[in-house]
């Protein structure tokens, strides 16, 4: 039984069980029913508040109802939502002309969900390897890594190494090879005549927030330079100010081929993904070959501006990275009491709860009853990634609840 299967109550309980009775059920939500959401915090439908350390997976890394955002949006939807790629709209160019220049590339295409962004990656990828390094049709391959999150769509479940995500799913498309993630000699090794892309994740998210070793990224830019292969980079939920920087690739230095954007790009308000990169790789597409209804739409392209317009700035980059000293070196103190490990660069921390003491879930669960949402991944591994405009203070509360709720399991044992 849930450990708190008695906090909800009845107008709660009766839209969970509206909503299990109606929906697919490929989730397993906390049971906490969300009406209003401000900044850092959310309410809900009972009036109780909750400090969001999950932020919708990076989604809502400039925090709920961001009034710059809340005012592009509203001015949009006054004016134009939707044109399809049938016609120009007004906001299409602006933004994409913004992302280019924000990623220091020159060409994007606009997508709505963060899957839609690697499936676009990867088509352009093998299209680049045909058109442009000469591979023999039907003959490209992609590396992947051991352990990689990047979607749900079949292609990309089909090079997941998660047996939940994969089974009863087959049969997968082929062309992809996967290597322990941080082994760069291993990723060498995996590449032949036929690669033509790399596609990692800086830091892999749903797998706890593992960061590779320092060294790593800047090896496999230098070995896909060297290979004439594409560096393509999973900045999803690590990118857009998650870890301090623009792009967590910044943090290390280094600058890959293609970018796979989207989550807080679409500032928690609507879909916003994009494949940026220069227009001797994305220009190798031509009219008709990919596309999206939604893509590009005007409303998201205002949403997406708009952002963009946060990031210019620098003060999100630089508040998730001093944040994220302060989070982490609270967390740290946690190892051996309760804690085995934290994981994580800026605000993002993966935290490894002793399973001799609870899941992940299970501390999750308590965390929820002290007002703190976090999730978990992997069995005995926690997330946090708040919203990058989080009080210090309530940063520091959240963290107290944890070591209170890990003092608890350890009294209880």
């Amino acid at each position: 039984m849930s450990v708190i299967s008695g906090l909800s109550t009845s107008a709660s309980a009766q839209l969970i069980e509206l909503e299990d009775a109606h929906i697919a059920h490929t989730y397993h939500p906390l049971p906490v029913v969300v009406a209003t959401a401000q900044g850092a915090w959310v309410t809900d439908v009972e009036g109780r508040k909750y400090l969001d350390c999950l932020a919708a997976y990076s989604a809502v890394n400039f925090g709920h109802g961001h009034p710059a955002l809340i005012a592009a949006a509203k001015a949009q939807l006054d004016r134009v939502t939707l044109t399809s790629r049938a016609f120009h709209n007004d906001q299409l160019g602006p933004f994409v002309a913004a992302l280019a220049k924000l990623a220091g590339k020159d060409m994007v295409i606009p997508m709505n969900t963060g899957t839609e962004a690697v499936e676009s990656g990867i088509k352009v990828a093998r299209a680049w390897g045909y058109r442009v390094k000469g591979v023999e049709p039907e003959n490209a391959n992609i590396i992947v890594a051991e352990g990689n999150f990047h979607g749900r769509t079949i292609t990309v479940v089909g090079f997941s190494s998660d047996p939940v995500a994969r089974h009863g799913f087959g049969p997968f498309t082929p062309g992809f090879r996967s290597v322990p993630y941080g082994d760069a000699a291993a990723l060498e090794a995996a590449i032949d005549d036929n690669t033509v892309a790399v596609l990692i994740e800086p830091i892999q998210g749903e797998a706890g927030i593992l960061v590779p070793p320092a060294d790593y990224l800047p090896a496999v830019r230098e070995i896909t330079a060297r290979r004439n292969v594409l560096f393509i980079a999973d900045e999803i939920q690590s990118g857009l100010g998650r870890t301090g920087a623009t792009f967590q690739c910044d943090n290390v230095g280094v600058v890959p081929d293609l970018y796979l954007l989207g989550k807080a790009l679409g500032g928690g308000i609507v879909p916003v993904s994009a494949v940026v990169g220069n227009a001797d790789i994305i220009g190798v597409l031509g009219s008709g070959e990919h596309g999206s209804t939604f893509g590009g739409n005007p409303l998201a392209a205002a949403v997406g501006r708009a952002v963009i317009g946060l990031l210019e700035t620098g003060e999100f980059q630089e508040r998730s990275r001093t944040l994220g000293l302060r989070l982490h070196a609270s967390l740290d103190r946690l190892v051996g009491k309760g804690v085995l490990a934290v994981r994580g660069v800026g605000l993002w921390a993966g935290i490894d709860i002793d399973p001799e003491l609870a899941t992940g879930r299970e501390v999750c669960e308590l965390l929820v009853t002290r007002g703190v949402l976090a999730k978990d991944t992997h069995g005995s591994t926690i997330r946090l990634a708040p919203p990058i405009v989080v009080e210090a203070a309530d940063l520091d509360w959240a963290v107290e609840q944890l070591e209170a709720v890990l003092q608890e399991l350890a009294a209880a044992r």
